[in-house]
């Protein structure tokens, strides 16, 4: 059968947010129900901790140097096929509601060019969606953590009053409103939160966020290293406990239509965030805030996936990227891409057909500097490119070592071993699968040189 697939997707949210991942306090009950129904993915990674770079990951299937959208201010290249193409193509409508961030183009952190930013998304850069859309290119210059608009696929503005998640989950429940009950359908529900608001430097959950989550429990690695979190972090839980209401209202809204059944939801996050704690080293070459790093508390995110062939309430311990999502949901939608897009079914993870499978992911770092890391169940090993600014360049034919560390004695990362003469072994290993990844993703093979 075609079963509906749904995409909630939400932005700069850490897996430790999420109690089936961790988080003590009740925050995502919702989720952790999906969970216990479907698949959770311990050990999943974003392959680009940016928003555009990621997100133009997921509507492509390949890595944002072959796009060329390897930092954020890229628009999507209209000669890709791309997700919204092939699932169309094969019977499904489509919905996209909330943050785009693909259709503007200029220089980072600077006025775009060509810019979409508080307008309405022209048809020809919606990345081939033809269907229901209430989006905003950049959602957090449309709105705040209250109050706001967006544009639907006629591009008339629609205004909304109220918290912002729950303001775009209605919007995305209207779509039932309208669909056709003839065809299986693909939404996509991109929520900014919990996205610290830009021009605010703040994130905003809802009012009484600071009161409802003040017994808050740090993650070892913002206790150790601080940053804002202590003054963000409830705020922060907040919009993920909005998210996970609002995850919840969705999957009511499935069973009063009679179709939870043959709907799969996927729940994910570009990115998490590391509330300015890393990226403040010699080396960063470019511009940071929360994202940007190869570390955990940016790379490491939440991943459930819940209905049709994902069921049983599994735990999957292999490390995967969300690189595969697009090549997962096409999957789930009857359509084999093969080679044409990067990743693998995460089916098949699910399943246990695990067999000569790397247990490692690959990630490519831009606009902190020009970074490559590979993740491995024991070790993160990540380069940088010396004297190369991460918003200018994509690539570099020189690196160095950045970070290594052994994740079964320093689980939050605060131990860099890069220059430990006893690492040597290691990071000789390490180096070699991060050329090879490298050379499966860039077609280059660089050199890798010791950190300064």
């Amino acid at each position: 059968m075609a079963y509906n697939i749904i995409f909630y997707f939400t932005d700069q949210q850490r897996a430790d947010t999420c109690g089936c991942f961790g988080q003590p306090l009740d925050i995502t009950p919702n989720l952790d129900r999906l969970a216990g129904e479907g698949v959770k993915f311990d050990m999943a990674f974003s392959p680009q901790p940016v928003c555009g770079p990621c997100r133009a990951l997921f509507q492509t299937g390949r890595y944002a140097t072959e796009t060329g959208c390897f930092r954020n201010n890229i628009m999507l290249p209209g000669n890709v096929k791309t997700l919204a193409d092939y699932i169309e193509e094969a019977g499904y409508e489509t919905a996209y509601i909330g943050k785009w961030h693909l259709a503007s183009d200029g220089d980072l952190e600077k006025p775009p060019r060509i810019d979409h930013t508080v307008t309405a998304v022209p048809r020809e850069l919606r990345g081939g969606y033809t269907g229901y859309w209430r989006a905003a290119d950049v959602l957090e210059f449309t709105s705040h953590g209250y109050d706001g608009y967006v544009f639907d696929e006629h591009d008339n503005r629609v205004d909304f009053k109220g918290y912002r998640v729950d303001c775009i989950t209605d919007l995305a429940l209207d779509f039932f409103k309208v669909r056709d009950k003839e065809k299986p359908f693909f939404m996509t529900i991109s929520h900014i939160e919990p996205h610290h608001q830009n021009d605010r430097k703040h994130y905003e959950g809802p009012e009484g966020s600071r009161q409802r989550f003040g017994n808050f429990v740090l993650p070892g690695d913002l206790e150790a290293l601080k940053g804002d979190s202590a003054e963000e972090y409830p705020d922060y839980l907040g919009a993920c406990a909005s998210l996970d209401e609002n995850l919840g209202r969705l999957v009511q809204k499935l069973k009063d239509e009679g179709i939870y059944d043959d709907t799969v939801i996927i729940f994910a996050s570009d990115h998490g965030s590391h509330f300015r704690t890393r990226n403040l080293d010699g080396h960063l070459n470019g511009y940071d805030d929360y994202k940007r790093s190869c570390h955990d508390a940016a790379a490491h995110v939440p991943l459930v996936i819940a209905g049709g062939p994902f069921k049983g309430g599994k735990t999957v311990k292999e490390l995967v990227s969300t690189e595969s999502l697009p090549k997962t949901i096409l999957a789930l939608a009857g359509v084999d891409v093969g080679g044409r897009m990067i990743g693998e079914n995460l089916l098949d993870v699910a399943l246990g057909k695990t067999d000569n499978r790397p247990d490692e992911v690959y990630m490519q770092i831009s606009e902190s500097r020009v970074g490559r890391a590979v993740r491995t169940p024991d070790y993160l090993y990540a380069v940088y490119a010396p004297g190369v600014n991460g918003g200018e360049a994509a690539a570099a034919e020189v690196y160095a070592d950045d970070f290594l560390y052994d994740m079964r004695t320093d689980p939050f990362q605060l131990n860099n071993r890069a220059a430990d003469p006893s690492m040597g072994a290691v990071k000789e290993e390490l180096r070699g699968k991060l050329l090879d990844w490298i050379y499966r993703a860039e077609g280059a093979r660089p050199r890798i040189i010791d950190g300064e």
